[in-house]
């Protein structure tokens, strides 16, 4: 192997932390991965930032091992790489770069004062999770810290601080801070000046273009590899320094680069602990929505996302128990075959899940506008309860939020699908969710063989396209013309009765929302 015709992409997910080592034509040559997971303290989702270091360094070490084994080398250097995490958030540092309170996630609903007041003050949504939206209320919280601050991060551009040293961000997870403007590739300028106008009128001098970090699009040189960022990432110091980084990225951006939906008319769901389906426009929606998030592609792209917090957690679960079970009867069953036996059971169960009802709430929901969560499961004493039935609803309600913004996109606005692609774990096993995402979108939908690769390959991907993809032109150019040109993936197109159960499921899940909020009000232990 020669490593430096490689790239390699690094994907900080909520529970697990992935590399994955490719070619340049996108080819999977090696992985490493690191499990954790996220805290409630005191009141706030959070990961310790010691925890981000020594998960990058497990998750190396992993990949570092794979590399060993299957080649005979250890890497010294790559030809590039690059990071990419869980957009939105809030980490802020002071000007010597120390942790000035703690990690707020995405998964952080407690910002509802700050995203309603600049909502209204840009005409444009601003949902809860968006960095903006956390540090302007940590300033009407009164928190101490914000005096101090120098630079505010997401997770991507974080690390990538801390390897390279620049304060840069990619485009996509920019957008994910704060609006942007696709004819400049920046923060939106005019609503810049009025949110530090605001910052004034509230006491402090922070100024956002001096305190978010600089936006670069996909090929722009986002600098390289420190020798204390090899040194952190590689404990056996075989790592050098040099190598060149391509912008950090959202997990929305990869998910798109990982599907080939960069372009206007495509879209793609990531499933996952949070769920989020996309799809790029080439005009302005209608009106403002508060469930829909006006983001970009890693190029640039306007691209409307229906963002669910809640996705696979709950799902998980209950596999889980199901697993427990298996061991309490003396039955060793693996997981994987026990998710795909599951799933695909699900299946055989009515269209409408037989009446039964599910909500995967651990936090609070933007899309339904509830800032707590409760797992919930319900049924009437007339619904058809079997396991076919149950394992059926909890799939269709790891779908349920996002459907709802997705609805508002293709009744309402009226926007343009011409493919959608499912990509993450829940698509591993073969059709089944691919045939309900085509029934909640009512749309045709692609699951390509790298479907599970997951973001991780899509950082790769961009990295890739940094030092040896712009010869093919354009981002979009690179990944049809050669990441995806022989990549096979079969469309399957919904099934009327399929959709018309989803609808129905659909309509119990509106009407269930009230349960929810009195599970919420009732359930305090």
């Amino acid at each position: 192997m020669d490593t430096k015709k490689t790239a390699l992409g690094i994907e900080f997910g909520s529970t697990r932390i992935k590399a994955v080592l490719i070619d340049f034509d996108g080819k999977v040559l090696a992985s490493g991965v690191h499990d954790w997971e996220n805290k409630l303290v005191n009141g706030v989702w959070t990961y310790d930032l010691d925890d981000v270091k020594k998960g990058l360094r497990s998750c190396y070490g992993a990949l570092r091992k794979d590399v060993e084994t299957k080649y005979g080398v250890t890497p010294s250097t790559f030809g590039a790489m690059g990071v990419s995490a869980m957009m939105h958030g809030y980490i802020a540092l002071d000007k010597n770069g120390r942790q000035l309170a703690p990690f707020q996630t995405w998964r952080n609903t407690n910002t509802t004062k700050a995203a309603d007041a600049l909502t209204e003050l840009f005409d444009f949504n601003i949902p809860l999770r968006w960095t903006c939206a956390h540090l302007y209320q940590r300033i009407l919280d009164g928190e101490e810290h914000v005096k101090d601050i120098d630079s505010v991060f997401t997770l991507a551009a974080y690390v990538h601080y801390v390897l390279t040293g620049k304060k840069v961000i990619g485009v996509g997870d920019a957008a994910g801070m704060f609006p942007i403007d696709s004819g400049t590739m920046n923060y939106d300028a005019g609503m810049a000046e009025k949110f530090d106008a605001l910052m004034k009128k509230s006491g402090y001098k922070l100024k956002l273009f001096d305190v978010f970090p600089k936006v670069l699009v996909a090929g722009d040189d986002a600098g390289k590899l420190t020798a204390e960022g090899a040194a952190l990432m590689d404990e056996t110091g075989t790592l050098k320094a040099g190598v060149a980084m391509c912008p950090p990225e959202g997990d929305a951006g990869t998910g798109m680069t990982a599907t080939n939906a960069v372009a206007p008319g495509t879209g793609n769901l990531s499933a996952g602990t949070s769920m989020f389906a996309m799809i790029v426009v080439d005009k302005k929606l209608k009106k403002l929505h508060r469930e829909i998030d006006m983001v970009t592609t890693p190029s640039g792209f306007p691209c409307a996302m229906s963002h669910a917090n809640n996705g696979t957690s709950d799902l998980n679960a209950w596999v889980s128990l199901f697993h427990e079970f298996c061991g309490l009867m003396g039955v060793n069953a693996d997981m994987g075959e026990l998710f795909g036996k599951l799933y695909t059971h699900a299946m055989t169960g009515d269209k409408d899940c037989g009446g039964l009802l599910a909500y995967g709430y651990y936090s609070g929901e933007n899309v339904t506008f509830i800032n707590e969560g409760r797992p919930l499961f319900a049924r009437m004493p007339s619904s058809n309860f079997n396991l076919a039935n149950f394992m059926r609803v909890n799939l269709y309600t790891s779908l349920g939020a996002v459907k709802l913004g997705m609805d508002i996109l293709l009744k309402d606005e009226g926007v343009k699908l011409n493919r959608m692609t499912g990509h993450g774990g829940l698509f591993k096993t073969p059709l089944v969710m691919q045939k309900i995402l085509a029934a909640a979108v009512n749309s045709p939908v692609y699951v390509m063989s790298t479907a599970s690769e997951g973001g991780a390959w899509g950082i790769a991907l961009l990295a890739a396209y940094l030092v040896d993809g712009k010869n093919d032109g354009k981002l979009e150019d690179y990944l049809n013309n050669r990441v995806f040109k022989d990549l096979t993936g079969e469309a399957v197109n919904p099934d009327p009765e399929d959709v018309k159960g989803f609808e129905e499921f659909t309509r119990r899940y509106v009407a269930g929302l009230e349960v929810e909020k009195a599970a919420i009000n009732s359930m305090k232990w």
